[in-house]
């Protein structure tokens, strides 16, 4: 029986469509039986692309971790500079991604670029490999194993997050824990994650015969780019009222491009779209690296059992991701999905960046207590001034201005136990200060000449039968960064060689000599070696502790012989660094949330032929929000407080508007992507429409 109803006859419409040819997809060689893991449905060749990722990562992260250290320390520039550089440079590395997935996809495919071009330049190199090794490891299970592709993207996360945890942890300890040159051993930091590069450039070709590589899509980034630049002119051309309105700004295109490119092209800027409010999240959530690590410097990393570089803290991050990638995905979820709420990818990822925020209220909270903590610093027009007398007996100082008005009188007992800072202002930027001495009968008038916003110690000293003064500098600024600073005085009427270490010593002149400030590694230091021309001897300093500053004045007294008086120019610091642990536990769980729901919803959202190209763009998200820190770091002119406060309304702000997009986002099945084309547009040419209407019996 025809099922056809007969005599039935339809208007179609019909359009002579002239369409770019679009270079066709190379055939895919026959698919083999892959190796599967222990029986299961993994394929083997993910072990490889999973151990690979591991050591790359422990590349990356290895030497991102005392990059911002290294910048502050090494090549002594200041906070803001070190932390704009270091932004700058992790979004140069999510910038080129763009470039590596176009290659990818165009050219080479993705395992191509991954071993040829990825882990052979690793400051190129990682566009190769951001944007291809996530989408190669989906690639490689077939559509009905999607289940186990979904759970490969928490592996895979898993894999990237302990090559961190490792890196993280070692790298500062190579870089403090290991002289080279008397200095912090950065050559051996990053060499060691160097090597790693290596040994993932091994691993991953091992597994090369185990791959399922599908050929490249063709240059489909320029393809993307003039459909939606015809899409654009065609419909700027045709915008007259009389022409019929198209479903979609994209229909205008239909005249030159293939309707399936046209659907990918819509499901691509569909998302695309719902990037735009992505970056700010990754703002807050890469100031681990520098913000946070520069707060740390400025905390008390002694933990009793443990001592912790201030760049090791970082390693809470991996380390929580890989607790709580399980505890999110076998409880919480669960949990919530009986509970019966649809907690879908971009509700997790809006739930990440309120966490987000909390984390940089936290970090706010912290530094306000640092800072309450931390010695005042002296404005403009103002200046420190500490007297230390090493006289045998107490003596009165008395401060004069010009004018002969006292400012300061004070009695100042010999080798006073807690010398403290006075405030004096000044009427310029640098002023002349008059001094009186009086000391037993002797009674002695001096000037100094000081300069606004520094500190200085004014040292009194008898010499025979008079009294004499020296005014020293301290630091520039009161800090050390978090390092430990010693100097000396020396008191003794022959010069001093002091060992504190095999490769550090300090010369020291005699009568009163001053040496500068030198930093030292944090510890005890019982016996430091101390030699003059004719005799050797030993200094007891005691603990030396983590961002203080500490003046050692060499005496010989008659009770007690060659001894050092400590004072401590700077405080140590006092808030633990256990302090930080809130916000790098709600800043972790806010990246499980937000990163890990991204990657596997960025991945089933993409049109089969332009998933690397979606990757990479999740990637630049990345490289948009270090260009965001970068940009406040330098012109924002905050307190470093205020500036966390800033981060975390902006992103706030971010959240409301990305629920409201998501709220209104439809994601799109797999079926969507590959279904049925729409049915055939009207051809337009210039301003006119071509229509040719037959008949055509069914």
């Amino acid at each position: 029986m025809n099922t056809f109803q007969k005599n039935e006859s339809k208007e179609t419409l019909f359009s002579p469509v002239s369409i770019e040819e679009v270079p066709r997809r190379p055939p895919s060689p026959p698919k083999k039986p892959s190796t599967k893991i222990c029986g299961s449905n993994y394929p083997l060749s993910i072990a490889f692309i999973v151990v690979n990722e591991f050591c790359e990562r422990f590349s990356y992260y290895g030497m991102k971790a005392v990059l911002t250290l290294y910048f502050l320390y090494f090549l002594h520039w200041n906070e803001d500079t070190s932390t704009s550089i270091y932004h700058a440079f992790s979004s140069l590395c999510y910038f080129t991604p763009i470039l590596g997935a176009a290659i990818a996809d165009s050219w080479l495919g993705k395992f191509k670029v991954l071993s040829l071009v990825g882990l052979s330049l690793i400051a190129l190199g990682t566009g190769g490999i951001k944007p291809c090794v996530a989408a190669f490891g989906g690639d490689q299970f077939e559509e009905k194993h999607a289940e186990e592709r979904s759970r490969y993207f928490s592996v895979f996360y898993l894999a990237i997050n302990a090559g961190s945890l490792i890196s993280t942890f070692i790298t500062p300890m190579l870089r403090g824990d290991v002289q080279c040159f008397g200095e912090d051993c950065y050559a051996l930091a990053f060499g060691v994650p160097g090597l790693l590069m290596v040994i993932a450039l091994v691993v991953f070709a091992m597994g090369s015969k185990m791959y399922n590589k599908p050929p490249p899509e063709g240059n489909i980034v320029a393809q993307v780019l003039k459909c939606i630049w015809f899409a654009i002119s065609n419909r700027f051309k045709n915008r007259s009222g009389d022409i019929p309105k198209r479903q979609h700004w994209l229909d205008w295109a239909a005249e030159k491009y293939p309707k399936q490119l046209i659907m990918d092209v819509k499901a691509l800027t569909r998302i695309l779209f719902l990037y735009i409010p992505l970056p700010m999240f990754w703002a807050l959530l890469d100031q681990q690296g520098s913000r946070w690590t520069l707060q740390a410097t400025r905390m008390n990393r002694n933990l009793g059992f443990f001592v912790l570089q201030p760049d090791q803290m970082q390693v809470l991050n991996p380390l929580l991701v890989l607790i709580f990638i399980p505890l999110f995905d076998l409880v919480i979820y669960r949990l919530v999905s009986k509970c019966g709420i649809n907690f879908s990818s971009l509700r997790k990822m809006a739930v990440g960046m309120i966490l987000a925020c909390l984390a940089f209220a936290v970090a706010a909270a912290v530094e306000i207590k640092i800072n309450e903590m931390a010695p005042a610093q002296p404005g403009p027009q103002e200046v420190f001034l500490q007297v230390l007398n090493l006289a045998d007996d107490e003596m009165k100082v008395t401060i004069l201005e010009n004018e002969n008005n006292s400012l300061l009188i004070e009695s100042i007992k010999s080798f006073q136990k807690t010398p403290h800072y006075s405030k004096l202002y000044l009427k310029t930027k640098s002023q002349d200060f008059h001094f009186h001495l009086k000391y037993h009968n002797l009674s002695v008038y001096t000037e100094h000449s000081v300069q606004e916003q520094n500190w200085y110690s004014l040292f009194i000293r008898e010499d025979g039968n008079s009294i004499s003064s020296m005014m020293v500098k301290d630091t520039e600024s009161k800090t050390t960064n978090g390092m430990t600073a010693v100097r000396f005085v020396n008191t003794l009427h022959k010069d001093v060689n002091i060992t504190l270490s095999t490769d550090m010593s300090f010369n020291v002149g005699e009568d009163y000599g001053v040496s500068a400030y030198r930093i030292v590694q944090r510890g005890e230091y019982p016996a430091v070696h101390c030699r003059t021309e004719d005799e050797n001897f030993s200094l007891n300093l005691g603990l030396l502790e983590f961002g203080a500053a500490y003046l050692f004045v060499i005496t010989n007294s008659t009770n007690q012989g060659l001894q050092a008086w400590k004072i401590a120019d700077i405080p140590a610091n006092k808030m633990s660094i256990a302090w930080q642990l809130p916000q790098y536990a709600l800043v972790t769980a806010a990246e499980v949330m937000f990163s890990v729901t991204g990657l596997e919803f960025s991945y089933s959202q993409a049109p089969s032929s332009m998933k690397s190209v979606l990757q990479a763009a999740w990637l630049l998200t990345v490289a948009v929000g270090n260009i965001i820190v970068l940009v406040v770091a330098q012109f924002s002119g905050l307190v470093q407080w205020a500036e966390f406060i800033l981060f975390s309304c902006l992103l706030l702000v971010v959240c409301l508007i990305f629920s409201i997009m998501g709220y209104n986002y439809v994601p799109v099945k797999t079926e969507d992507m590959q279904g049925p084309a729409d049915k055939q547009i009207p051809h337009i040419q210039g301003n006119m429409i071509n229509l040719e209407t037959k008949k055509t019996k069914l």
